[in-house]
C-alpha cells in the first residue's frame, strides 16, 4: 500500500493544535469559544473569548461536527454523467468523494443499487466497478471522506438475491435498504413519474409499449418480490445489518416495514406513512434537496411538513450533497428547531442510529471530524474541513 496523498499536517503545526472565536454548535447550546485537538481527538472544549497565539482564529465562524450522509445516490452521477456516456470507475469515485467533503460530509454511506428495473438503466453493469475502484481508492489513501456502504436491495428484480449474498462479507457494508420501484405504488404511484424518469436515461416507450411494460413489472413483482423481501432479511439477520424500508406511502408498507424488522423509514412519500412510522418508533429520513428545493420534485410530501408535524430524524441529501448542510439550517430558520437539534438530524442522529459512537458531536474524546462553516446571508459555505484530524479542505 502507497502512502496515504492526503495524510499530511493539518494547517497548525504537529499532532495537537487549536481552533479559537468560533460559534461552536453543541449538542444542546451555541457557545462561543475553541477546542484543541490532539491525535485526531478532541481534547476539550472551552468557552469565551481567549485567542492564543498559536490558534487558528474562526473570526466568528461556525465549529459544527462534520456531516454524516446515510443515503447518497451521487456517486451515480459520476459513473454515468449523461446517458450512453459512462466514466472510468476510479476517477468517478474521486470526484464524488471531493464533491462530498467540500459540502461538509466527512462520513459517508454510498447508496449502490442492487438491481434496476429496466436494464438499460446502467446500475447493475457499474457496481462491480465502482466496488473495485472504492477498495482500490481506500486502500492507496485517495479518499479525503471516510466511507461505507448502503446496499439498495430492489425487491423485484430477479437477480437480486445472487447479487446481494456475495456482498454481505464486506466490513464496510452498514445499511440494506428494502426497494421496490415497481410502477403504479410508492415513489411511482403516478405512473407517469415513472415514464419521465426512465425517459431522461433515454429509454423511450410507445404508449402500447408502456402498457405492455406496466403490466410485465406487476406481473414481475408478484413473482419475486415476497420472496426476495425474505431472502433480504435473512441476510440482514445473519449479518447483523440494520435495515431500512424506502418510499413508505400508507401505514401498511409501515406496519410491513415493523413486521421484518426494519429500523428506519426513509423518504415516506405522505404524511400520513411518517406519522405511522413515527407511531411504531422508526427512525424517519427525509430528503434535504426536498427542503431547499421547497418541495419533493416527485410530487410527494414536503419534508418541511414533515419537520413541522415532528416526523423528521434524520436528513439526507440524496441527489445533492451541497443540500445536507443547507437543509439543517432550513430546519433552524423555517421550522423553528433549535440550531442544536436541527446539526442533530446531519451529525448526532444519523451517527447513534448507525452506530457511530465516535463521531457526530463536539465533545471531549470524540473523533475530530470537524467543519468551519462560514454564513453568506441564510447560506452557509464550508470554508475548511477535518478529518480525524487532518485537514483535507
Amino acid at each position: 500500500m502507497g502512502r496515504p496523498v492526503f495524510a499530511g499536517m493539518t494547517s497548525a503545526q504537529g499532532d495537537s493544535w487549536r481552533v479559537a472565536n468560533a460559534r461552536l454548535v453543541l449538542h444542546d447550546q451555541v457557545i462561543a469559544g475553541g477546542a484543541e485537538i490532539c491525535a485526531g481527538r478532541i481534547e476539550r472544549i472551552w468557552t469565551g473569548d481567549a485567542l492564543p497565539a498559536d490558534a487558528i482564529d474562526f473570526n466568528g465562524d461556525f465549529l459544527l461536527p462534520g456531516l454524516i450522509e446515510l443515503h447518497t445516490d451521487n456517486l451515480e452521477k459520476h459513473l454515468l454523467p449523461r446517458a450512453g456516456a459512462p466514466w472510468p470507475a476510479l476517477p468517478a469515485m474521486l470526484a464524488h468523494d471531493a464533491q462530498l467533503l467540500a459540502a461538509g460530509i466527512t462520513t459517508v454511506l454510498d447508496a449502490m443499487a442492487l438491481g434496476d428495473l429496466e436494464e438499460d438503466g446502467g446500475r447493475t453493469d457499474t457496481l462491480r466497478n465502482a466496488l473495485a475502484a472504492l477498495d482500490e481508492a481506500r486502500d492507496h489513501g485517495l479518499l479525503r471522506c471516510e466511507h461505507y456502504l448502503h446496499l439498495r436491495c430492489e425487491l423485484s428484480w430477479p437477480g437480486l438475491l445472487a447479487l446481494a449474498e456475495p456482498l454481505m462479507i464486506r466490513k464496510d457494508l452498514r445499511l440494506l435498504s428494502l426497494m421496490d420501484h415497481t410502477p403504479g405504488q410508492r415513489q411511482y404511484h403516478d405512473v407517469r413519474q415513472y415514464r419521465t424518469y426512465y425517459g431522461r436515461s433515454g429509454i423511450l416507450w410507445s404508449d402500447e409499449e408502456f402498457s405492455a411494460l406496466l403490466e410485465e413489472r406487476r406481473a414481475q413483482q408478484s413473482q419475486h418480490r415476497d420472496g426476495q423481501l425474505a431472502g433480504v432479511m435473512r441476510l440482514a439477520h445473519r449479518h447483523g445489518l440494520l435495515v431500512a424500508s424506502h418510499d413508505d406511502s400508507n401505514a401498511a408498507h409501515v406496519n410491513e416495514a415493523v413486521a421484518v424488522g426494519a429500523r428506519i423509514s426513509e423518504f415516506p412519500t405522505t404524511l400520513a406513512a411518517a406519522r405511522a412510522a413515527r407511531d411504531h418508533g422508526l427512525h424517519i429520513v427525509a430528503g434535504a434537496s426536498n427542503l431547499v428545493r421547497g418541495g419533493s420534485h416527485a410530487g410527494n410530501v414536503a419534508a418541511i411538513a414533515l419537520a413541522r408535524a415532528g416526523c423528521l430524524d434524520i436528513l439526507s441529501s440524496d441527489y445533492m450533497p451541497t443540500s445536507l448542510l443547507q437543509g439543517a439550517f432550513i430546519l433552524h430558520e423555517q421550522a423553528g428547531w433549535s440550531l442544536p437539534d436541527a446539526m442533530a438530524t446531519v451529525s448526532a442522529t444519523p451517527a447513534a442510529v448507525l452506530g457511530f459512537d465516535d463521531r457526530g458531536r463536539l465533545g471531549d474524546g470524540l473523533r475530530a471530524d470537524l467543519l468551519r462553516v462560514r454564513m453568506h446571508r441564510s447560506q452557509p459555505v464550508v470554508c475548511s474541513a477535518w478529518v480525524a484530524g487532518m485537514q483535507r479542505l
